[in-house]
This record gives C-alpha cells, sequence and structure tokens, in this order.
C-alpha cells in the first residue's frame, strides 16, 4: 500500500507522488507539525484549509502524555485527532537527548539526564523527572501503537559540535540501530497484518553533523535498506545554515532516486526552494505555528513585523506576490492583524499560523508545477527576485 513515483526530474528537484493507506502525497511537500497530536492553535479542519497532504506528530511527547496506550484506545492517531490525511511521526530521538538536559520544576538538576547504552537510551522526562528507557524495538512498538503512516528508525542524535570520532561512533550506532529498528517492524507489520490493520513504512534517518564523508557513508548504508523512503536529519543540533547547505550539496547526486526524501526540521521559504533544488521531496518545521511569538508573518519579500507602528491604519494585507496569496492575505488587513497581536488575542495567533503554513504548502506546490513544466530554474529566479537575499546561501 505504500509507493513512490518520480514523474519528472529539473536538476535536482524533483516531482512525484507518495502513495499511503490514508491518501495520496504529490511531492515535494511542506508537512504541518502537530507535536502533541495537534498543530499549536489549529483545528483539524484549518489544517486541510490549508491545502496540507500529510501532518507529524512527536513519539516522545505522545509517549509521555496520554500515552501511546491511550492513543491507540481511540483508533491511533487518525481517529484520535479526527483528521483523515496520511501521518508521520518522528522517532523521538531529537527531543531524548534534547529535553533530556531540560530541568524539570524550574530547577536544573546536575545528575547527567540522558544515558547512551548500546541497547538504547535512559532518560528523564522533562515534565517530572521520571526515569524512562528508549530502545529501538521499543520505539517501533510505539509508532505502531500511535498508528502513523510513515514512522521512523531510532537514531542517536548528535550534538552538532560533536568531534568526527565521536560521530562516527553515534553513526556506526544509529547504523546498528536502524537495523534492529528494521526488524522490528517487519515482526509489527506481520502483527499488523494479521490483526486486519493498515501497514506502517520505515524510514531510516541518516545524521553525522557537518562531517559530509560520514554523511555519504551513512546515505550508502541506510540505502540499501528496503524501506519505501529515507531521512535527512537538519539544523536542530546545532549545524550552520551553509553546513547544510554543502551537506545536502554532497548528497543530492547520491540519495537513492527511487526513495521520497524527507529533510527534518527545517523551513523557511528560502529553505523550502532550496531545499527542492537539491533534490528533497518532504520537509516540516515548527517555525509557522512559532513566528508569531516574534510578531512576524511570512511574506513574499521577506518576514513582516505585524506589531510594526506603520501598519496602525493600514489597510494593505500581508504582502504577497501572484499566486502565492493565502486566504489570510486575501481576507485580512495588516491593521487589523496588528490590533490582534497587540491585544494578545489568540485569534491572532490562529491567522498568523495558517497563513505560514499555507504559504509554506503553496511554495512547494508551486514549485512542483514548475519542475513538471521543467521551469524550476524560471521559479527559482523568480522568488530570489523578490526574496531578500540571504548570506550564506547559495542560489
Amino acid at each position: 500500500m505504500f509507493s513512490f513515483s518520480l514523474h519528472h526530474q529539473d536538476g535536482f528537484a524533483r516531482a512525484g507522488t507518495l502513495v499511503t493507506p490514508h491518501g495520496i502525497i504529490e511531492t515535494p511537500i511542506f508537512m504541518p507539525v502537530g507535536t502533541q497530536a495537534t498543530v499549536k492553535w489549529i483545528t483539524a479542519d484549518q489544517v486541510l484549509s490549508t491545502g496540507a497532504q500529510i501532518m507529524l506528530s512527536n513519539t516522545y511527547h505522545l509517549y509521555l502524555r496520554p500515552g501511546a496506550e491511550v492513543v491507540e484506545h481511540f483508533g491511533w492517531l487518525h481517529s484520535f485527532m479526527d483528521i483523515p490525511i496520511p501521518i508521520l511521526t518522528d522517532s523521538g530521538g531529537f527531543q531524548v537527548f534534547s529535553l533530556g538536559q531540560t530541568a524539570w520544576g524550574g530547577f536544573k538538576n546536575k545528575e547527567k539526564l540522558v544515558k547512551i547504552t548500546e541497547d538504547g537510551v535512559e532518560f528523564r522526562s522533562y515534565r517530572d523527572g521520571s526515569k524512562h528507557f528508549f530502545t529501538p524495538e521499543r520505539v517501533m512498538d510505539i509508532q505502531s501503537s500511535l498508528g502513523a503512516d510513515i514512522i521512523m528508525a531510532f537514531d542517536e542524535c548528535a550534538p552538532g559540535c560533536s568531534s568526527e570520532s565521536y560521530a562516527r561512533a553515534a553513526m556506526e550506532r544509529t547504523h546498528r540501530w536502524a537495523l534492529r529498528s528494521y526488524s522490528q517492524w517487519k515482526i509489527n507489520e506481520w502483527i499488523r497484518k494479521e490483526a486486519w490493520l493498515y501497514p506502517q513504512t520505515l524510514f531510516p534517518i541518516i545524521q553525522w553533523v557537518v562531517y559530509n564523508h560520514l554523511r555519504e557513508e551513512s546515505c550508502h548504508f541506510l540505502s540499501k535498506l528496503d524501506t519505501t523512503g529515507i531521512a535527512i536529519w537538519g539544523l536542530s543540533v546545532g549545524e550552520s545554515k551553509e553546513d547544510m547547505y554543502r551537506i545536502l550539496d554532497t548528497l543530492a547526486p547520491i540519495l537513492p532516486r527511487e526513495k521520497p526524501r524527507y529533510l527534518m526540521w527545517v523551513g523557511t521559504p528560502e529553505d523550502v526552494v532550496e531545499w527542492i533544488a537539491r533534490g528533497i521531496d518532504m520537509f516540516d518545521c515548527v517555525l509557522p505555528t512559532r513566528l508569531w511569538r516574534h510578531w512576524e508573518v511570512f511574506s513574499s519579500f521577506g518576514n513582516v513585523k505585524i506589531t510594526n507602528e506603520k501598519y496602525k491604519l493600514s489597510h494593505e494585507h500581508i504582502p504577497m506576490i501572484p499566486w502565492f496569496e493565502t486566504n489570510i492575505s486575501r481576507r485580512y488587513s495588516l491593521g487589523y492583524l496588528r490590533h490582534l497581536m497587540n491585544v494578545g488575542e489568540s485569534l491572532g495567533w490562529t491567522l498568523l499560523s495558517l497563513h505560514n503554513m499555507e504559504y509554506l504548502i503553496t511554495l512547494a506546490k508551486e514549485a512542483r508545477k514548475s519542475i513538471l513544466q521543467g521551469q524550476f530554474q524560471s521559479f527559482r529566479e523568480e522568488f530570489w527576485k523578490h526574496y531578500p537575499s540571504i548570506d550564506g546561501i547559495p542560489h
């Protein structure tokens, strides 16, 4: 019930179709993030109104609350959230390594909060300090209980500042964990088939921070696994954006052509365009629903500071070039959006989040059209003609 078809390639940019049990996904695609089984401030119907074809949820957070068994009790994530589109869950690896170092109860605990062994990872909950242990097998079981369509292999999320020797050790351990994840996924698939449940597909994850040769080595190793797709870790562990572009330039020629490529946790307008140019098919980021904290919103001409005094009496809308307007940018004035943000109305957070999500989804959709027409480079040039130049981004 899973298949990927590549329809056209323009340079490294690709247009394809990924078939899943809960629907067909046209790539390239931006995927909204529903960390705790909800996209923050957004209802399921509003998510669908943006044109979203797939969304994410987070294994770590759902494991802690409400618990995978609770989600399973309600008929898995699709029924729990009442959303019909495909769902992807991450492995929880990033949260284990990042939030495991976070204090609970407002106090910094000096105890080492994450312990890595060959078997798995012991960590403390960022909520109450309780101890937990994730193995590759356990993470596969949790994701089976959550019921996503696409699940991630468990990995060690090495910090961006890791030495080459540590990065290699973490890579080799994650390769062993990927094989264990694969074996447990196959067992769970047999169990799901016997229970007449829809199947899941597994994506392993390429990491290894800023070292090109390690990324290449990991790509070759993980591409050999019999999985539908492959994932690439992004910028969440300390790498610079310049490093990420360099790494993707290295990986673009060697990533498996027949598999969808998912770049994790990156998502600004310039990212969407430039990742697509480097052969990425799927990407996600929480930024669209977090940018409002800085009183900002995406536009075709760079980010707009909504609370700027000059917008107080403005009848103008969020500035967008033709074909990229969103439901929000067409309807609401900057003056009204500024008012909502200034008075702390949650509707403002919702409207800005909806606009940001729809813009990235539309950007990917228009990029797809240009690839199918063999016009992606013109599309890319047109984007950069309006968007402010950003240092460190080769385009």
